[in-house]
């Protein structure tokens, strides 16, 4: 199972990926352990993602602004594909 950890401001991505079988997790609780993550989604607001400088993590990162969330599943699929 994938696992993909979201921004809180994303309830629908969240719920979407949710019942396509994702592993999701809220991205706030989740800063100290990136790495564990596949993909990371953020609304794309924020040009500061996560509010640190040094964010170090392999998992892809997706801005989901302007974005359906079948629109982010579509490249979760294509990038970890």
């Amino acid at each position: 199972m994938r696992k993909v950890a979201v921004e809180k401001s994303l309830e629908n991505v969240k719920s979407y990926l949710n019942y396509k079988g994702y592993d999701v997790a809220d991205l706030e609780g989740t800063k100290s352990n990136l790495k564990s993550f596949d993909a990371i989604v953020v609304s794309g607001q924020n040009s500061n993602m996560l509010g640190m400088h040094d964010t170090n993590t392999r998992a892809s990162v997706i801005n989901a602004k302007g974005m359906t969330p079948e629109d982010v599943h579509a490249q979760i699929e294509n990038r970890l594909s």
